[in-house]
């Protein structure tokens, strides 16, 4: 009986594994964690099209939004672990633990293949008063509580970014939320907000056509598609403490997804991610290309967690220390 019992559970293994070695044999469901329009949005549409020639598969993308990305986040996670669904996701969820917005984030899934990081800026209406952060950080202290500061949530760049200016200067700002940087920026544009922390590759387009301008490079170098603008470590040293830092857009899948299936579409989104157009297009809007999986992709994540989740708790807006989940403090 048990000889009989071993044979079936071979034979389903075999069966499994063949089917798993077919992969994909249908179209795949990448759920995008933000808003149209957005960075992550842009990265996902740009590099999709030829993942999917190297694949040999469609992959229909879906916008998903709502709780700081956490809705696609759970939609995925908890889908079937087959590589038939995909998170095309941000940054946010390192963050998700000590925010209290949910028990998992990226180390709990699977990374496919982090693509591209961005270099975060303060961007303000074209006709803002202000130029340089030490004339926006001066209006905004002569103006408590009337400057508008467009914000993606709890976790999100906007507020890892807020979070290192308030560890320097103290500030009475006014957060209006949005689902996502790009219709934020729609909002900047608009007159609707004033100022808003984001990726360069998300202004960069409206920068170009003059309807809203460069204020702060959150960097500690210059960067050639902001010239004259300097790094924000110059006005503020205070900030060389959380720098170089930036938003990264990765593929992610649920955890327990076959080893071979990861590295069929690891393979195909490496391959994505070195085709000229895209890598024109990123390093034009002022991404970076990362282009890393597996390991190195694991320790990565585990290293921006740590970064950002100690500086949301030194802010004193994390919900729970770090400690809580075994995040280790940068450095330790």
């Amino acid at each position: 009986m048990k000889k009989a019992l071993s044979a079936l559970a071979l034979i389903a293994t075999g069966a499994a594994t063949q089917a798993f070695a077919e992969f994909p044999e249908k179209e795949i469901q990448g759920i995008i964690q933000w808003g149209a329009g957005g960075s992550t949005d842009t990265v996902m549409r740009s590099v999709t099209p030829h993942a999917e020639t190297a694949l040999g598969s469609k992959i229909v993308l879906q916008n998903m939004t709502g709780a700081v990305g956490a809705i696609a986040l759970n939609h995925v996670a908890g889908s079937d672990a087959d590589g038939y669904t995909l998170l095309m996701g941000a940054e946010n969820p390192q963050m998700y633990k000590v925010l209290g917005l949910g028990e998992t984030d990226y180390n709990d899934m699977v990374p496919v293949r982090v693509l591209a990081r961005g270099v975060p800026v303060f961007v303000a209406g074209a006709n803002a008063p202000y130029n340089t952060m030490e004339e926006f950080v001066a209006f905004a202290e002569a103006n408590p509580g009337d400057v508008r500061v467009g914000s993606t949530g709890p976790g999100g760049l906007t507020s890892i970014v807020l979070a290192m200016l308030t560890s320097q200067v103290k500030l009475d700002l006014t957060r209006v939320p949005y689902d996502g940087d790009g219709p934020a920026l729609t909002a900047l544009q608009g007159g609707a907000i004033d100022v808003m922390p984001v990726a360069l590759g998300a202004a960069f387009e409206g920068v170009r056509a003059g309807r809203m301008k460069v204020i702060g490079l959150v960097d500690v170098v210059e960067n050639d598609l902001v010239p004259g603008v300097p790094p924000i470590t110059q006005a503020y040293p205070g900030f060389s403490n959380y720098l170089p830092w930036g938003p990264f857009f990765g593929v992610f899948a649920p955890a327990g997804t076959p080893d071979n299936v990861v590295a069929k579409l690891s393979a195909a989104f490496e391959t994505g991610a070195q085709n000229p157009e895209f890598v024109a297009l990123m390093e034009g809007r002022g991404f970076s290309i990362s282009n890393i999986g597996g390991a190195e992709a694991v320790q990565f994540l585990t290293n921006y967690r740590s970064v950002s989740s100690w500086l949301v708790h030194d802010a004193g807006f994390a919900k729970k220390s770090p400690e809580e989940f075994g995040i280790a403090r940068p450095g330790e």
